[in-house]
């Protein structure tokens, strides 16, 4: 039996959950799941298509399952269950669990045969565009297949393409740490730059491994390891800093040199230290000067833009909304990826907030969902400011605010 109707059980499980006086936390943690995957439910998002899964969330609400699902057969008389369709990371995670190719230690020939190096190429390709549309749903799918395929492939090609695949690996962990980051999952996220680094080596590409570095110094940060995330960006830095000195420094590594001291900066506005914080944006100002132009060298999107991307965002953080919005003003995000546009109107709108613009600020949140739903339906600080505007707003809740926050399950 296939369940598939979740736009009636999502208000369901909402109901449920209310009358039994739980949280969205409280039923995450009772079912092992995480808050994300709740809410997703309860948005009609996150398809409930395995009896065992349903079965699990009647436990979990202590109802039967012909209560949440009427049309739900009696568990005797239930068809193998069917695999289900994830839309958050938990599909990914279940694939980074473990040895990625355990067989292959054994001499197990591949089950299949590999893709070939330009099929690998552009699958790698394709998980980029899907983690930069903000698209974690189908990132997903895709990665939980991509990833055991190409550990796979590694340990049984001929010599001769080793080399690239571990190139391709690296940069398949690369997308999947940076999805698990921005899923706030920072564990995985952890372990995959791990993984990445360990291909990038392999691949001969330094570069590589400093770019897992970027997201090893981002899922510490997630983690609030702001020891770790700064001695992960220094110590790539420490190695960088020298070599940009020169003036036939190539672009690549310039970017990437930028792209870390925009990692300090938010390091240091998140710890409160603003000498640091603009000391490092006026760095990469100056690196992203050199390049004069908005490139994406190892998916970092680093330019100038960029760089004025966060100095407002490190402005917000350090509580400065008037100069993040006065810096606002002049930033045309049009050339980002959504994901980096909609990080940036999710900025402008907590820079709003903290000037108690509820309309202006409902306007930004608004536009970055349109960009990029399931970051901002998904993400911490986009539920603090609904949060914090809903509580800005009084009795007089805005109608499209208050359909945000049911969208996001704040309400």
């Amino acid at each position: 039996m296939t369940i598939s109707d979740t736009k009636a059980l999502g208000p369901r499980v909402k109901e449920l959950r209310r009358a039994a006086g739980m949280s969205q936390s409280d039923l995450a943690a009772a079912m092992g799941r995480s808050e994300s995957w709740v809410s997703q439910v309860e948005r009609g998002v996150q398809p409930v298509e395995r009896l065992s899964v349903l079965q699990a969330l009647a436990d979990a609400l202590n109802v039967s399952v012909r209560e949440l699902r009427p049309d739900a057969p009696p568990a005797e008389e239930s068809e193998p269950e069917a695999q289900a369709r994830s839309n958050d990371l938990d599909g990914l995670r279940v694939a980074l669990t473990g040895h990625p190719a355990l067989g292959s230690l054994f001499q197990q020939p591949p089950a299949e045969a590999s893709p070939s190096l330009a099929d690998f190429r552009q699958q790698v390709e394709e998980a980029w565009t899907l983690v930069h549309a903000s698209r974690y749903a189908a990132l997903s799918d895709h990665l939980a297949k991509l990833l055991p395929s190409i550990e796979t492939a590694v340990r049984h090609a001929p010599a001769g393409n080793r080399t690239e695949l571990h190139f391709l690996r690296a940069k398949a962990y690369q997308v999947a740490a940076a999805s698990f980051t921005r899923q706030d999952q920072a564990d995985a996220a952890w372990i995959a730059a791990d993984r990445a680094l360990q291909a990038a080596e392999l691949a001969g590409q330094p570069l590589e491994v400093v770019a897992s570095l970027f997201r090893m110094a981002h899922a510490f940060m997630r983690q609030r390891h702001m020891e770790q995330a700064e001695q992960a960006a220094k110590s790539a830095v420490a190695v960088m800093a020298p070599r940009a000195e020169a003036p036939a420094c190539p672009l690549e590594e310039l970017s990437l040199l930028g792209a870390m001291n925009l990692v300090l900066a938010v390091i240091n506005a998140r710890e409160g230290n603003r000498a640091r914080t603009h000391e490092h944006i006026e760095r990469a100002r100056g690196i992203a000067a050199r390049l004069g132009e908005d490139r994406n060298d190892f998916d970092t999107e680093f330019g100038p833009t960029n760089v004025e991307v966060h100095a407002v965002s490190t402005a917000v953080e350090l509580g400065d909304a008037g100069l993040a919005l006065d810096v606002a003003q002049d930033v045309d995000t049009s050339g980002l990826s959504p994901e980096r546009q909609s990080r940036f109107l999710l900025d402008v709108a907590r820079a709003h907030a903290q000037r108690r613009h509820v309309g202006e600020a409902t306007a930004a949140i608004l536009e970055a969902e349109a960009l990029a739903p399931e970051q901002i339906q998904d993400h911490h600080l986009a539920r603090e400011v609904i949060r914090d505007l809903i509580q800005l707003s009084g009795p007089r809740v805005p109608e499209a605010l208050r359909d945000l926050a049911e969208r996001s399950a704040v309400l």
